[in-house]
């Protein structure tokens, strides 16, 4: 059994959702990034989504796209999200999954990245322009070490959400609206009917929510629906107005608390 499934199982049997938390690598420096890790890790993070940062992002609203462009100006690569990786192992179990497009990892090299990733603790990926039917030459030589998370967007009829579901461990990670990161305005009965769809075609993967969450009221609303939550435009957008408060990291390991305290 994987991290992200012994997560998974020990939430379940308390009757909890996870708390996904996603933060671009090296945002606002690697230092200050490695800390606010570490404080969300501590303030009741179940999951850390660990963003490779990346130049011409499609799914990312702005103030995702701003950090990304902050850590590339810090120097960051995938090289140091890997060594970040590692980093976090050394105070904290949590399951990590990078969050990547592909020309990142193609640039690295398929196998290279699998094999780093594995060994600095990483347990899964998730690659946002990666379709199942172009996915082979990426996954097609990897272990089992690795899981592979895909994404199901609101407009995925049940059918496909099924062949999606087939070719995903983890978890399934379905998009609660159409549009980018960071966008307002969820929709809760259409969230719970798709929600509704996809629970039927999962072949069992728990599905997490995201985008659009951003208070612990969303949260609320949305993990009735699902068995986690993502958030990560919110903790971005946190990150983003405190550059210059020596308790950015503290401020953001709040916010995970509020977040968490809300779904239980």
């Amino acid at each position: 059994m994987s991290r992200i499934e012994e997560t998974f199982s020990r939430l379940r049997a308390r009757g909890e959702k996870a708390l996904v938390g996603f933060i671009t690598a090296g945002d606002p420096d690697l230092g200050r990034s490695l800390e606010i890790a570490k404080q969300m890790c501590l303030s009741g993070l179940d999951l850390l989504e660990l963003g490779v940062p990346f130049s011409d992002p499609t799914a990312d609203g702005p103030v995702i796209q701003r950090s990304s462009a902050r850590a590339i100006g810090a120097g960051v690569n995938m090289e140091s999200v890997i060594a970040m990786v590692r980093r976090i192992r050394e105070f904290s179990s949590i399951p990590i999954v990078i969050f990547s497009y592909y020309n990142p990892i193609l640039a690295y090299g398929a196998n290279e990245f699998y094999r780093d990733a594995t060994a600095a603790g990483a347990d899964g990926a998730l690659v946002v322009d990666l379709p199942p039917e172009e996915s082979d030459e990426l996954t097609g030589q990897w272990g089992t070490g690795l899981d592979f998370i895909r994404l199901v967007a609101p407009t995925t009829p049940p059918g496909r959400m099924a062949r999606i579901a087939a070719n995903a461990s983890g978890f399934i990670y379905l998009v609660s609206m159409t549009g980018i990161t960071g966008s307002g305005g969820l929709d809760r009965e259409e969230i719970a009917r798709v929600a509704h769809d996809l629970r039927n075609n999962s072949h069992g993967l728990p599905i997490c929510i995201g985008f659009g969450i951003s208070t612990p009221d969303d949260a609320a609303k949305v993990s009735e629906f699902a068995d986690g939550v993502v958030v990560g435009s919110a903790f971005e957008r946190l990150i983003e107005s405190g550059f210059e408060d020596e308790n950015i990291a503290g401020n953001v390991g709040e916010f995970t608390a509020r977040l968490k305290k809300a779904i239980l």
